[in-house]
């Protein structure tokens, strides 16, 4: 049994991390953030993320979050450099190093073959007074008071710190470089993230070809046939150029016929159950902003009309075809 004591101690150990965050904030010298920014924003070639232990798996995410903004970045681990990995890093590259103490052997035992490669070096740092803090050529301050290990031993809040440090420099050049949704989508193609910014209406809707369409005039019974046939749960209406009119849903028919006379079921026609100028959507919208369109509403939608910039009917998408991809 853990005591309760314990548990709680979590939470004010998550409290002592984002204190440590809080911290390094105030600590921040603009003009190092700038040339830091700088540095890595006009990067001709990669940017070669290095750091041990645990800073060496901090310098991994680091490294696999600016390449999908659409930057080239490596991690480096600097003992794997100094026997023979060295040769990936060229002139024109910038080397972002990690390091709590400033001090590791393997580091401060490559800096010299950094610089002779004229690779400039930002420093994630804590400890100022360090080897690392007086080579690099941009210090950013990670000093912490302590750990949270209850040892102090542990790297815990130094890592937290780089991190978030890292994601920092990371999403500021995304401003920088205006990185768009679009641009951001070519290198997550895979996965609900990837589909919500690539997959767009037109890959999933059902086209004309596939769906009848019916004119104004056509019966309540030409409205029910088309939408038996179709099996969409509606049906599009439009007038003799194809430009959309309205749209009647199984829900509208059913309303419609249960309020009129059946002495004058006759004379129903689409454009008296149909709704006028419904919501629609073009294909070239991404399925998720459809998904918010049909969803994000007082009374949900479950089918819309695809139309083109001149309003001809192109087909319908559903919200059930949304979801079934993954959206």
């Amino acid at each position: 049994m853990i005591p309760k004591t314990l548990t709680s101690r979590v939470g004010e150990l998550l409290e002592a991390e984002a204190d440590a965050i809080d911290k390094v904030v105030t600590q921040l010298e603009p003009e190092q953030i700038e040339r830091a920014l700088m540095l890595l924003a006009e990067c001709q070639q990669k940017i070669v993320v290095i750091g041990v232990g645990k800073s060496g798996i901090i310098a991994q995410k680091i490294a696999a979050t600016i390449c999908s903004i659409g930057m080239v970045a490596i991690a480096l681990h600097p003992g794997d450099a100094l026997h023979g990995d060295l040769g990936v890093v060229q002139e024109g590259d910038v080397g972002l190093v990690l390091s709590a103490s400033g001090e590791s052997d393997e580091i401060i035992t490559l800096l010299p073959h950094l610089k002779r490669r004229s690779i400039p070096i930002i420093a994630i740092v804590g400890n100022l007074d360090s080897t690392l803090a007086r080579q690099a050529d941009v210090v950013i301050n990670a000093t912490i008071d302590r750990e949270i290990c209850p040892l102090n031993l542990a790297p815990t809040a130094s890592t937290t710190v780089a991190l978030a440090l890292g994601d920092a420099l990371v999403m500021t050049l995304m401003e920088v470089k205006q990185v768009k949704p679009e641009d951001f989508a070519i290198n997550h193609p895979a996965g609900r993230l990837g589909k919500r910014l690539t997959v767009k209406v037109g890959d999933l809707m059902h086209n004309d070809a596939e769906h009848p369409t019916l004119s104004p005039q056509a019966s309540w019974l030409d409205v029910l046939n088309a939408i038996t046939r179709g099996g969409m749960g509606a049906v599009n209406i439009v007038d003799k150029t194809g430009r959309l009119v309205g749209l009647v849903t199984d829900g509208d028919l059913r309303r419609w016929m249960q309020k009129t006379n059946p002495a004058e079921l006759e004379m129903l026609t689409a454009q008296t159950i149909m709704t006028s100028h419904p919501v629609v959507i073009s294909p070239d919208t991404l399925a998720y902003e459809a998904l918010q369109l049909m969803e994000n509403r007082p009374s949900q939608i479950s089918v819309l009309p695809v139309i083109d910039r001149d309003g001809k009917c192109l087909g319908l998408v559903r919200l059930h075809d949304i979801v079934r991809y993954g959206l």
